[in-house]
């Protein structure tokens, strides 16, 4: 694709000079213009499915800068980008590097839409683009040859999208490049920063803008034990994930930055949130020893390292299982309404709650019959008899079990069961927490909800079951159940973040796991459960 020419791709006005402009800052309009102009010739599935997000201008400048200025002064630039686009940071480093050679500069681009129209607008400048999938290529040899400045934004490839055999040459070319042992759940991120380790030379800089969730998320202990001892980690920024920097990718995104080179025993690692790069929110160093005791990173700086807890966990007291998949919630989830029109048997029929912005107050009272005193009251279809007899003595839920043959019955999770139609066998739980919520700056994202009906829930809950000693406590004295779930709805919210993870937009996760593994000593306390 040739490069358009100025008027038609830098949205300057008729007639206007350019000369107003330096020459760097005309580049970048026509790189911005150039960018979307590609982007709007891709579907937005298309760019998801290969990770194709811009890193806006103001954002590259900055990391350009910071980048500088952990550079010896005076060096020489070698600039390396593996996986360059349109340019940005090269076009950035350009703004940025006014009393600095630049001694070359280089990058990658796997998919030739943007590669080619990225090699026309950098002719004749330093920057040197290669076609290819960077993933596949050979490192330099000579020091000379490697960069003393990488600096990327990775295509953000979900594992999900990658096949088991690239999976498994991604993991071995890791392994060889930087002795990392990658998870199949990792993004392809984590195998751009692992294979960049010998493209970068001998106490070179590195820095990378990629989604804060390795902080957090299992698959990302590799990375951080590499970022721990095979190389000096100097800074992570973390942005406030109510502030997404993509308008494009709704993630959480942090700045890491590190030098290529073993890291001192007492070393610290500085931790920085919000605001910007150069002026942060809040600012904080950690020590080495701490990163390697806590499991998730995104505490910091916010909080101090995670204490060494021998005491009792919640998942000592509750067994805390995530809630129903259905299958198909828009086929088997009927409200009441729609359950009697269909005149489905009440036998097959489970009152199930609704996503919790329907639910008003955190405890839920119920009618005689154990169904929830909702506005919106849900009810699960769940049978478990052979076809023949559904059909033969219940023909009205044999009719509408014929309407879901086409849809419900080819989803993946129903064609696994017995019968299609059945679903998993679960007790109503005495207290829920929500899985997922918002937290707009200052709010708690998750709710623990005390249920007294005999609803189950969907996998938007974690349920919460006493295992047997606090059963045994809560048979004594049933009052017991109120005063945990007090104590619960009372656990501190840095508590709750620290342990979940982050998404962009301020979304905030708990797995089952992560909830079992907060300290409640004080639950136990109260439940007279101090021995685990």
């Amino acid at each position: 694709m040739p490069v358009l020419t100025a008027p038609e791709i830098s949205g300057l006005r008729a007639g206007e000079d350019v000369n107003m402009l330096t020459k760097n800052d005309w580049l970048e309009e026509r790189r911005c213009a150039l960018q979307a102009a590609l982007d709007a010739q891709k579907t937005k599935a298309e760019r998801n499915r290969l990770g194709q997000f811009a890193t806006p201008t103001q954002l590259a400048r900055e990391m350009l800068a910071y980048g500088l200025s952990l550079l010896p002064r005076g060096e020489a630039v070698r600039f390396f980008d593996p996986a360059i686009g349109t340019g940005s940071f090269y076009s950035a480093l350009r703004a940025a590097c006014q009393d600095r050679t630049i001694a070359w500069a280089r990058g990658f681009e796997v998919d030739a839409h943007y590669g080619q129209p990225a090699l026309d607008l950098w002719r004749g400048t330093p920057l040197k683009i290669m076609l290819g999938d960077f993933t596949r290529q050979t490192p330099p040899a000579a020091e000379a040859e490697r960069a003393n400045l990488l600096i990327c934004n990775p295509p953000y490839v979900r594992h999900h999208h990658l096949s088991g055999e690239e999976k498994r040459r991604l993991q071995e070319a890791a392994h060889r490049a930087a002795h990392v042992e990658i998870s199949g759940l990792a993004g392809l991120y984590c195998y751009f920063m692992a294979l960049s380790h010998d493209w970068v030379s001998g106490g070179g800089v590195a820095g990378w803008l990629i989604p804060s969730e390795f902080m957090d998320a299992n698959y990302g202990k590799a990375l951080k034990a590499y970022l721990l001892r095979e190389v000096t980690l100097l800074r992570i920024h973390r942005f406030d994930p109510n502030d997404v920097q993509f308008d494009d990718a709704l993630v959480s995104s942090a700045v890491v930055w590190f030098k290529k080179q073993k890291p001192a025993a007492n070393h610290e690692v500085t931790f920085s949130y919000g605001g910007t790069i150069q002026k942060p929110a809040l600012i904080k160093n950690v020590s080495v020893q701490d990163l390697e005791r806590t499991e998730k990173w995104t505490r910091f700086p916010k909080q101090d390292a995670e204490a060494i807890h021998g005491g009792c966990r919640l998942g000592d007291l509750f067994a805390i299982k995530r809630g129903l998949a259905t299958g198909d919630n828009s086929f088997f989830i009927l409200d009441e309404k729609r359950a009697r029109s269909l005149s489905i048997p009440p036998q097959f029929l489970r009152p199930i709650l609704p996503s919790a912005r329907y639910i008003k107050s955190d405890e839920i009272m119920a009618d005689a019959q154990g169904v929830p005193l909702l506005d919106k009251r849900l009810f699960l279809l769940d049978c478990d008899l052979p076809e023949d007899e559904v059909q033969r003595h219940h023909p009205a839920l044999w009719a509408y079990l014929q309407t879901g043959l086409e849809r419900a019955a080819q989803r993946s999770l129903c064609r696994l069961r017995r019968r299609w139609y059945a679903q998993e066998r679960r007790a109503a739980a005495p207290i829920l927490c929500t899985y997922i919520g918002r937290s707009d700056h200052d709010g708690m994202p998750f709710r623990f909800l005390l249920n007294h009906s005999a609803a189950i829930a969907t996998n938007v809950y974690l349920m919460l079951y006493p295992l047997p000693p606090l059963a045994e406590q809560l048979r004594r004295n049933p009052d017991l159940l109120r005063i945990l779930w007090q104590q619960l709805k009372a656990t501190a919210r840095e508590t709750l973040l620290g342990h979940g993870r982050v998404y962009g937009g301020g979304m905030h996760k708990l797995e089952p796991k992560e909830l079992a593994n907060i300290p409640a000593d004080a639950l136990a306390a109260v439940a007279g459960l101090n021995e685990k």
